[in-house]
């Protein structure tokens, strides 16, 4: 039993050093740039095929590291959509679509390579498929986080809102890396926490849903 216990521990470890040598190398270079043997290497690994034993295909280890955040997000989303409760103000909705992310991000300390692996990921179509599937899943709260946003703009047309919600996802994610690569570079910062750097996005996205709709002839 201690032996299988050491073992299946010995596993785990080798899973999370290849996770975080992924993560870290596929932020920096691209997905389809690194190489698994190069994951192992990194990872401190002599077996090349170590990625392909634990994880299977690329695919498949893309999968493990969106899941690897993705439930920790959705404890924070839910935690902060319970203290809204039936909230009528959209600067509420849109801070629950904010801080889940600045806020685990917070929580990594630095460097971290989340949102840059995130961004990485989201900009190819077939792993964004991988993203929205694995968010889907792991984070009901989403639908929760909708339905708010919809009750605060019932008269936003539905393809604007759709498209405003692309600008959300986006800002959020492209902000992110912004800062987690200036915090990796030590460089400077236009907020001095995380938690300063939620606030001025979620200024910039309530703007963002309150702005005038064009209508095109």
């Amino acid at each position: 039993m201690a032996d299988r216990m050491r073992q299946d521990e010995r596993v785990a470890a080798t899973r999370e050093a290849l996770l975080s040598a992924a993560e870290r190398l596929f932020a920096e270079r691209g997905v389809y740039a690194v190489a698994n043997r190069q994951i192992s290497e990194a990872a401190g690994q002599g077996n090349n095929a170590a990625v392909s034993y634990h994880f299977g295909t690329k695919v498949d280890l893309v999968r493990a590291l969106v899941r690897r955040h993705a439930e920790q997000i959705e404890g924070i989303r839910a935690r902060l959509l319970a203290e809204i409760g039936d909230s009528a103000d959209l600067r509420d909705w849109v801070a629950c679509a904010v801080r889940p992310t600045t806020e685990h991000l917070e929580a990594l300390g630095h460097p971290s390579w989340y949102a840059r692996f995130i961004a990485q990921v989201t900009a190819d179509p077939a792993l964004y498929a991988i993203v929205t599937e694995e968010f889907s899943v792991a984070a009901p709260s989403m639908r929760v986080l909708q339905d708010g946003l919809n009750r605060c703009l019932p008269d936003l047309p539905a393809e604007v809102y759709a498209e405003r919600s692309a600008m959300t996802r986006h800002l959020i994610t492209q902000m992110s890396v912004e800062r987690e690569r200036a915090l990796a570079d030590n460089a400077p910062t236009s907020r001095a926490t995380w938690h300063d750097a939620a606030t001025g996005l979620i200024d910039a996205i309530v703007a963002l849903w309150h702005a005038p709709v064009t209508r095109v002839p």
